[in-house]
């Protein structure tokens, strides 16, 4: 018997070891072939074949070893150890098996292209030449060591030493007996010799907060019913489509007070979620992002498990019933993403070999100044590989739709949030990120060739040209930018009392000077409602009468201006109290109503929008729009055309910003004929005043405002009103354009 090597026994003993399956396991003699075991904490051991056990050679130090005569190909066998207090256990030999990563997966690793890298890193249970168990496979190219632990071997990082497959930074093994469910760390020898303890960055499951332990997942375990939704999604256009989108922090939508106050479970959501969402009328939901979070106070947006869905409401296979759920009920889910940083907490991806592996080490590189947060290091290919093929999982494998990439801006700029002195230029000398910039074009990309029908949205509050533009045209080649300009300028319009609206009239009028120079999505989020920004009722001034009618005109305003639109959750019947993640919405308010009003004008806004092509056809393109006063500041009116594609539709939308009605109103018109009042937000039935129009006004050939013909109209005070035009125009002429 071949006696073991002294440099590999101590390697092994004090954990330096990078490919112990060169001393453990089966290897081919002269005499035979000989198997050599490790397990420190037993007394002995013994190999069993065909039910047989016998007693191997104790070579001291834990190791034990047998040879096997004239046996040149490895049977299947087991280790059965003996503890020194008697008792035994029987496991397979993890160092009889070849790698469990293939050639292929390696060049695709190696090249930064595997679109499918949760297939080939994590936990994966198999079977292996006879053996039941969990392939490990992790990336920790500047570690001298790595061992997988769990309860299973109790945390021991000498049981279950991985191997380093050259070239590639990355470690694997298979562990016989590990099964779904168990729970598992990567214990790291650094090159100074320190242990670190970390959590697996590929998990598909991990503890509920504050526990932090990976969990082993089954695959494929749950049978989707949602084909018709899929079949059709490849086809979709968004940009040609209606899209109004209900945003939803999960954890505090809905909660069980007689039950502690805790947060309703993916399954328990899914139906009251959907059933909501689809009376009301939203075409898509947004979900804040779910991935596994420790600090339950960033709603997520500090990710410490990209691939593990929060066990807080249940496991990966209820977060696809939720979604299943609402695509039966013909609702889109998207996904809020964050690819610009990761927290700092040491159980996670921060130095996770001991080195600064997914970030920079450079902290005027490398660290968020306003979040404390680590900022990825885009430069690597390991790195853009593991967001880009993390997009795809959330796609893929939960039947997301869409994924908002979380601030972008601090992703594009170099010197964002920082003074002077405290950032390093790009090769240029500029404040550009091309890493960052190349990454986000290669996830856009990847996404839109790998899932079609998918979107995604930069949320984006620089001026930065063509986000949403084609890569082949130089743009950045997401499907929508969020339109925080929009956002910001019109929350602030309407905070203003109306008597100071006629000097800011053009923060309503200003953001059509830049419409079409992306695809927007109109967002009131919640961004506007956290921090001590108060709800949207409560920006809006006045007494409760002139609250509740401001904000029914802010949404008539804004469903009727171009880009898709965004609603967080609570603001469809005006949440009075500022979002709280520890609370449930204040569902009671719907028995007020005031609050049903405000309710059952976004049901009805939404039924018209998506009835009414013109509202959202051409929303990417400016023929779809036309003015027809947006400089009536002294009266606080602003007035416009929406147009659907082939200009058959036509829609006039008009604002009174005032208090003050106006009783007699002349509006001009592209069209003679019959024009019905669709939406008035002073009707009685949404607490208005109940100061109308008849449902049908016959437009005039009296020219104004630039058109051959105009109506008469009453706008009633702090209202919008939508008109439905003629489909056959009877009379089409602008005199501004003739």
């Amino acid at each position: 018997m071949k006696t073991l090597d002294d440099g590999a026994r101590y390697a092994i003993l004090e954990g330096r070891h990078a490919n112990p399956h060169l001393v453990l396991g089966p290897h081919a003699t002269d005499a035979g072939l000989t198997v050599r075991a490790f397990q420190p904490t037993a007394a002995d051991c013994f190999i069993v074949r065909d039910g047989v056990a016998t007693a191997m050679r104790d070579e001291g130090d834990g190791f034990f070893a047998i040879t096997l005569p004239g046996v040149q190909s490895t049977p299947h066998y087991t280790l059965r150890f003996l503890a020194h207090d008697g008792h035994t256990w029987d496991r397979g030999d993890p160092y009889r098996q070849a790698p469990v990563v293939g050639e292929m997966d390696l060049y695709l690793f190696n090249e930064g292209t595997h679109r499918k890298l949760w297939t080939m890193l994590g936990a994966h249970l198999r079977t292996l030449a006879g053996d039941e168990g969990t392939a490990f496979v992790v990336w920790a190219p500047n570690a001298e060591r790595v061992s997988v632990v769990g309860p299973w071997c109790n945390w021991d990082g000498r049981q279950f030493p991985m191997r380093l497959l050259d070239g590639s930074g990355l470690w694997e093994i298979f562990v016989p007996g590990v099964d779904a469910n168990a729970l598992y760390k990567f214990e790291i020898r650094t090159r100074t010799g320190d242990l670190r303890l970390k959590t697996d960055p590929m998990a598909l499951k991990m503890e509920q907060a504050p526990a932090t332990s990976s969990i082993v997942v089954r695959d494929g375990t749950y049978t989707w019913q949602d084909e018709d939704w899929m079949a059709t999604r490849i086809h979709r256009d968004e940009t040609r489509e209606p899209v109004h989108v209900y945003e939803v922090h999960l954890g505090s939508w809905a909660r069980v007070p007689e039950e502690g106050n805790r947060s309703l479970t993916y399954r328990e959501i899914a139906p009251r979620l959907a059933e909501h969402v689809k009376r009301l009328g939203f075409t898509h939901i947004e979900l804040l992002p779910v991935m596994e979070h420790p600090f339950y106070g960033s709603w997520g947006y500090q990710v410490t498990g990209y691939f593990a869905p929060t066990s807080r409401y249940g496991s990966p296979d209820d977060l696809r019933f939720l979604i299943d759920t609402l695509h039966q009920a013909n609702i889109g889910v998207f996904l809020d993403w964050v690819p610009a940083h990761f927290p700092k907490d040491d159980y996670a991806l921060r130095r996770f070999d001991g080195t600064a592996l997914y970030e920079h080490e450079d902290p005027r590189l490398g660290e968020h100044p306003d979040w404390g947060t680590l900022i990825f290091n885009y430069g690597r290919r390991e790195v853009r590989n593991y967001l880009v093929a993390n997009a795809l999982y959330w796609l893929n494998e939960f039947h997301v739709d869409g994924l908002r990439v979380d601030a972008v801006a601090s992703m594009l700029y170099l010197d964002y949030s920082r003074e002077a002195g405290n950032w390093v230029p790009n090769r240029y000398g500029g404040r550009e990120n091309l890493e960052a910039i190349d990454f986000l074009r290669e996830m856009n990309a990847v996404v839109h060739q790998e899932a079609p029908g998918c979107v995604t949205i930069a949320e984006d509050s620089t001026a930065w040209p063509g986000v949403t533009k084609p890569i082949r045209d130089g743009g950045l080649g997401f499907t929508f930018k969020w339109n925080m300009g929009w956002m910001h300028d019109t929350l602030a319009y309407f905070s203003f009392d109306p008597v100071h609206r006629k000097a800011n009239h053009q923060k309503i009028t200003f953001g059509l000077m830049y419409a079409w120079s992306e695809h927007y999505i109109l967002p009131l989020s919640h961004d506007e409602v956290v921090h001590m920004k108060g709800s949207l009722i409560g920006k809006m001034p006045g007494d409760a009468w002139r609250k509740f009618a401001n904000l029914r005109a802010l949404y008539g305003y804004m469903w009727a201006h171009p880009g898709k639109k965004l609603l967080f959750m609570g603001q469809e019947f005006a949440h009075g109290r500022e979002f709280d993640e520890a609370r449930s919405l204040d569902w009671e308010k719907l028995q007020l109503p005031e609050h049903c009003g405000v309710q059952k004008l976004i049901g009805d806004l939404n039924a018209h929008y998506r009835r009414l092509p013109a509202m959202w056809e051409a929303d990417v393109d400016p023929h779809g729009f036309q003015w027809i006063d947006a400089d009536d500041a002294a009266e606080s009116v602003a007035s416009f055309l929406r147009f659907s594609l082939g200009r058959t539709q036509v829609m006039a939308c008009v604002l009174n910003a005032t208090p003050v009605p106006r009783i007699v109103h002349r509006l001009g018109v592209p069209r003679l004929g019959s024009w019905k009042q669709i939406v008035n937000s002073d009707s009685v039935e949404y607490g208005g005043s109940g100061m109308d129009n008849p449902k049908v006004i016959e437009a005039e050939p009296i020219a104004h405002q630039g058109f051959a013909a105009s109506l008469v109209l009453t706008l009633p005070p702090l209202a919008t009103l939508w008109l439905e035009g003629p489909m056959e125009p009877r009379l089409a002429v602008d005199t501004r354009s003739a």
